[in-house]
């Protein structure tokens, strides 16, 4: 599938990157939000722009600062909870196209950016925006620091994100030196310690766990106002089964499937590897077009 690209530069002089899949302008418009360390070439993505594209719709797939390919300009990155990016999109999609019928999906950190946004903006939010979708979301970035920062889960999957992440700020170190105790970054083994000695002080937060804290959706779910529907696993190992939300304690407006099984934007069906597929992201853009429509 060819994807079109577009620099947006933002309001403090840096930018992020839209890769689009063009279509009718009277299509339905689906933004994207991909996960920690992820970017449109993430798999989940490409499904999710292959469901879209299939339908005849339009999708607009945001690159996070940092991961188009090329590093942005500020000494900041991206973080679990930084809505500002989302949205400034958001607003200039329907400044382009007032008529737009707006959907909005997030996996993983784009999940929780997602809803996060969407609780603060209340109902707020744009009336463009029809519903959103949410899979794999850390609700509790807490929660699950404490899951990955241990045993099995830190010796693969956190040595993995902290591997590319340390690589970028080797490069920004080279940049704007000293943007940040860049040794103590770098002999970071957790999101613990990586998460204090950067995310905090880069972008505004006491320490980590007033990073965790203030950037977690959980608390912002109560007050979302559009048509959302929350799919995660209960067997995710990044999230722990205790850290989801009460589906009873959801608005009206939220709906949520908990499944038992699906790992972490997983949701493999079908006999593996000729026929597996996620079932996810197929469910997901089934949802919206029941809102878009």
């Amino acid at each position: 599938m060819r994807l079109r690209r577009e620099r947006i530069a933002t309001p403090d002089r840096d930018f992020v990157d839209l890769d689009w899949v063009d279509g009718s302008v009277e299509a339905p418009l689906v933004l994207v939000l991909h996960g920690l360390e992820g970017s449109t070439g993430s798999h989940y993505v490409v499904g999710l722009l292959g469901e879209i594209a299939a339908r005849g719709w339009r999708a607009a797939a945001l690159n996070f600062r940092s991961c188009s390919g090329e590093l942005n300009d500020l000494p900041r990155f991206y973080h679990s909870g930084d809505t500002g990016d989302l949205d400034m999109i958001v607003r200039l999609l329907i400044e382009r196209d007032p008529a737009a019928r707006l959907g909005a999906v997030g996996v993983s950190v784009g999940g929780n950016v997602l809803l996060k946004w969407l609780g603060e903006q209340e109902a707020k939010a744009p009336e463009q925006l029809l519903g959103a979708v949410a899979i794999s979301v850390p609700f509790d970035l807490a929660a699950c620091a404490r899951a990955l920062d241990r045993g099995f889960e830190r010796a693969v999957y956190t040595t993995n994100f902290l591997r590319t992440l340390k690589a970028k700020v080797r490069q920004k170190a080279e940049r704007y030196p000293g943007f940040v105790d860049v040794a103590t970054v770098l002999r970071a083994r957790t999101f613990a310690e990586y998460d204090r000695a950067l995310t905090a002080p880069l972008h505004g937060f006491a320490d980590e766990v007033d990073y965790w804290r203030r950037a977690s959706s959980g608390p912002y779910l109560g007050r979302i106002c559009r048509p959302t529907l929350l799919i995660n696993a209960r067997d995710d190992p990044f999230i722990p089964s205790a850290a989801l939300p009460d589906p009873a304690a959801l608005p009206t407006c939220v709906q949520a499937e908990f499944v038992p099984r699906g790992g972490h934007a997983g949701f493999i069906e079908g006999r593996w590897p000729w026929r597996a597929r996620s079932w996810a992201e197929p469910r997901a853009i089934e949802f919206l077009a029941s809102v878009l429509a």
